[in-house]
């Protein structure tokens, strides 16, 4: 019998109907513990912080999360006995937090937005602060720990290259990049051919481009991950949150799929580019996690409008498609 982290559920993909090309699938991550793609990184990181005899009896994990990974190290750690602090910011779902605290969690909100606009300096700097007034913390740290990426060449890519007989293009959102490098790392030995196409936020400072403002949790950073290395990606997309609310609620509609904002964003990338894509190239692009847990957010009315003043109209007819920012390969 496993215990409930080990629930991973790496083979399901369905076919994505009328927004990019005709091959087009989505691996859909939000069949595993926890209800996403993070437990394979919270498993990562912390069964090798295990194996590295790093941890005490009274030692205090800690991490930064935007929620999904939150939840899955609040599970993990629930099921071994360790005491877990995780430190949000203003953008997390109030599912995610509630979650975590439901699972024993100590949840710690920031609230001062760093020197880019984003949370994430602000939410680095409160954990630095505590592991130098406290010996008991010990900090993951998603953003420099290879097992972040490792878990994903191991797992999420793996599973992808397994699924098809042959795999053209890959589309990635860009977070941590655990996922986007983990997949970038296995692919460059084991499908060469298979193009990377990164996707990021407007807003996010990742790839070189402008800080600014930014309201959906999952993608994009105001801090560069030191993880990240653009070298081999092959094309980055960046959208802008309006495209990627829009596009949430127009899969929804339109495949019966209640996606999370990474998801929509990836998918607005691919609506985006539906006309570079050749005919028959076989696409597939990763689902982090679904909607449930933003029943307060993305697909709230109240919500968009208070943050971006209007609500999206119906998807933009590609013809019609401006891009607001240069999409050419990673800087």
């Amino acid at each position: 019998m496993e215990t409930i982290s080990r629930i991973i559920n790496d083979n399901n993909f369905v076919r994505v109907r009328g927004i990019g090309p005709r091959n087009l699938f989505l691996k859909l991550e939000a069949f595993n513990a926890a209800g996403s793609i993070k437990i394979k990184t919270a498993l990562g990181m912390l069964d090798a912080l295990e194996g590295s005899g790093r941890l005490a009896p009274d030692s205090v994990l800690i991490e930064s999360s935007s929620g999904s990974l939150g939840v899955a190290l609040s599970i993990i750690c629930a099921e071994r006995g360790y005491r877990f602090t995780c430190v949000v910011d203003a953008n997390t779902s109030p599912s995610n937090i509630k979650q975590m605290k439901l699972l024993g969690a100590d949840v710690v909100m920031i609230t001062q937005r760093d020197q880019n606009g984003g949370y994430l300096g602000s939410r680095i700097a409160y954990i630095q602060q505590r592991l130098a007034s406290d010996s008991r913390y010990v900090w993951l740290n998603q953003y420099a720990n290879p097992e972040n990426p490792l878990a994903h060449a191991r797992t999420t890519a793996r599973s992808i290259l397994n699924a098809f007989d042959q795999v053209d293009y890959l589309v990635v959102g860009a977070g941590t990049t655990g996922t986007l490098m983990g997949c970038q790392q296995y692919f460059s030995q084991h499908s060469p051919h298979t193009r990377i196409i990164a996707v990021d936020s407007v807003g996010s400072v990742t790839f070189g481009y402008a800080p600014g403002p930014r309201h959906v949790p999952g993608l994009g950073t105001s801090r560069r991950p030191e993880i990240f290395n653009p070298q081999g990606l092959h094309r980055l997309e960046m959208v802008p949150e309006i495209d990627t609310i829009a596009m949430c609620r127009h899969l929804a509609r339109s495949n019966g799929i209640l996606a999370g904002g990474s998801t929509g964003t990836v998918l607005a990338a691919v609506y985006r580019m539906s006309e570079y894509f050749p005919a028959g190239a076989t696409v597939v692009a990763i689902s982090p996690d679904l909607g449930e847990r933003y029943m307060d957010t993305i697909y709230d009315d109240d919500w968009v409008v208070d943050r971006f003043g209007r609500i999206p109209p119906a998807l933009i007819p590609k013809e019609e498609l401006v891009s607001p920012v240069d999409t050419s390969a990673a800087k």
